[in-house]
C-alpha cells in the first residue's frame, strides 16, 4: 500500500520497513497477495537479519520469483503494445493503398460488383484495354 501525503510541504513521510516475521507468516499461510500489500518487495537485507535461514531463504526466493514474474508481464505488455502499433500501421498502409483504387475511373463505368485489383494487374488491364481500343 502507498501512504497518502498529508499535503503539508514541510513534513515528509518515509514508508516504514515491512515486518519480516509477518511477511514470513503470510507466505507460509500461502497468502501472497497480503504479503505483497504488506511490503514484500520493499523488504531489505536489514529486515532479514533477525530471521532464521529457512525464513530468510523463503523471503528472498519469493521476492526473486515475483520480480521475474513482474518482469515477464512487463515484457508481454510491451510486446502486445508493439504488435498493436504494427497492426495499426499496417492497416493504415493498406487503407491508403486501397483508397486510390477504390475511387472509380472517370473513363470507365462504375460498377459496385467490380473487385479492386492489385496495382500491377490494374495497370496491365488498362494497357490491354488501350491496345484493344487503338487497334
Amino acid at each position: 500500500m502507498r501512504r497518502q501525503s498529508s499535503g503539508c510541504a514541510t513534513r515528509t513521510e518515509t514508508p516504514a520497513a515491512p515486518d519480516a516475521r509477518r511477511l514470513v507468516t503470510l507466505l507460509r499461510d500461502e497468502n501472497l497477495d497480503a504479503a505483497i500489500e504488506a511490503g514484500l518487495m520493499a523488504c531489505t537485507d536489514d529486515a532479514l537479519r533477525g530471521l532464521d535461514e529457512p525464513s530468510r531463504a523463503l523471503l528472498v526466493e519469493t521476492q526473486r520469483r515475483l520480480q521475474v514474474a513482474w518482469d515477464a508481464r512487463a515484457r508481454y505488455q510491451a510486446r502486445q503494445m508493439r504488435l498493436a502499433r504494427r497492426k495499426a500501421e499496417r492497416d493504415a498502409r493498406r487503407a491508403a493503398s486501397l483508397a486510390p483504387a477504390a475511387q472509380p475511373d472517370r473513363g470507365a463505368p462504375a460498377t459496385a460488383a467490380t473487385p479492386s485489383l492489385p496495382a500491377a494487374a490494374a495497370a496491365a488491364l488498362a494497357r490491354a484495354k488501350a491496345r484493344a481500343g487503338s487497334s
